[in-house]
């Protein structure tokens, strides 16, 4: 059977994957140099190699949270989601605030799977005199898009475990993630935060060159750090000794959460039954040496949270291999 490698993934993001098939189905992701992007790229792939008639094309770029929109407009068939943006979409707050149809929009908003999304690394240079969360006050900090999950899910750790504020105690740079993490690689930016699961890309050609230091509150317990994290984040650690040149002597406190591919809920049944099949069905298409395709679990996948709903092609086939009752 044909192997998947990450470098074609990453290649094929940008990339049409339709040719004389009957039906093309539209996917945006994040920028396509993240793993959360690559895992929804080899998601497109493995589904246009095994679904008879039916293609996805990926584009790359762009914030989830919009994305989001565009597939209950049903401008898009899939986009990433989370339980936290969703939830907002649906409530129509935060980032959604001024977007008044976007609780209309929720409701063609389903869930195809949740995969985990990695661990959010708080990284500085090995000789920065930054030691935790708690030393960034003063500091430029790459939390990550303004205005998408990632940020408002980076300032609200920053901001629970420290007390720090942003835009008053640090700077959070403007910038997308492909243009923060050139501004962490040129010395523009103290702290560069990035959620992946280990080992991530950004911090192998960093450490090809340079020694790095993930850094983490010097508390991370506490109210408000259990009201931050709430139900659908969690805390989880980075490992020390994960790249050649990362200066940790141990593992380092953090968080994770969960994020998923979200489908247009009007594209029908039998189609999104056949996609979630083929996908689960051809995973071993995916490279071992995918560390995300590990993370990977079909339990945690069809599991309940948020408002989120199954798609009924995808609850179909999870009821079928005994995942739900």
């Amino acid at each position: 059977m044909r192997k998947t490698t990450l470098a074609a993934i990453a290649a094929l993001t940008l990339s049409s994957t339709a040719q004389a098939d009957d039906v093309t189905l539209k996917m945006a992701t994040i920028a396509p140099s993240l793993g959360q992007a690559i895992t929804m790229a080899t998601f497109a792939n493995v589904v246009s190699d095994n679904v008879e008639g039916v293609a996805i094309e990926v584009s790359g770029g762009g914030a989830a949270t919009l994305h989001q929109m565009e597939v209950g407009r049903g401008n898009l068939d899939f986009a990433m989601t989370s339980p936290v943006i969703y939830n907002l979409m649906a409530a129509g707050k935060a980032m959604y605030k001024n977007e008044p149809e976007a609780p209309e929009l929720a409701k063609n908003v389903s869930l195809l799977m949740w995969f985990p999304y990695g661990a959010y690394h708080f990284t500085v240079r090995a000789d920065s005199d930054i030691q935790t969360l708690d030393d960034i006050e003063g500091a430029s900090v790459f939390l990550g898009p303004q205005g998408g999950g990632a940020y408002n899910a980076a300032r609200g750790w920053v901001e629970s475990t420290t007390g720090l504020v942003v835009g008053e105690d640090y700077e959070a740079i403007k910038a997308n993630w492909q243009t923060g993490y050139q501004a962490f690689l040129d010395g523009k930016v103290d702290v560069y935060v990035n959620g992946c699961l280990d080992p991530c890309g950004q911090f192998i050609q960093f450490t090809e060159t340079e020694e790095l230091r993930f850094i983490g509150p010097a508390d991370a317990t506490g109210e408000a750090v259990d009201n931050y994290l709430g139900k659908w984040r969690y805390r989880a650690e980075i490992g020390n000794g994960l790249y050649k040149g990362q200066m940790n002597k141990a593992p380092v406190v953090s968080f994770d959460t969960a994020v998923g591919i979200a489908v247009r809920r009007d594209l029908d049944e039998e189609t999104v039954y056949k996609i979630t099949k083929a996908f689960w069905d051809n995973l071993d298409q995916v490279t071992s040496d995918s560390p995300w395709a590990e993370a990977l679990n079909m339990e945690f996948a069809a599991s309940k949270r948020g408002l989120q709903e199954l798609h009924p092609g995808a609850a179909r086939y999870y009821k079928e291999v005994g995942v739900l009752k």
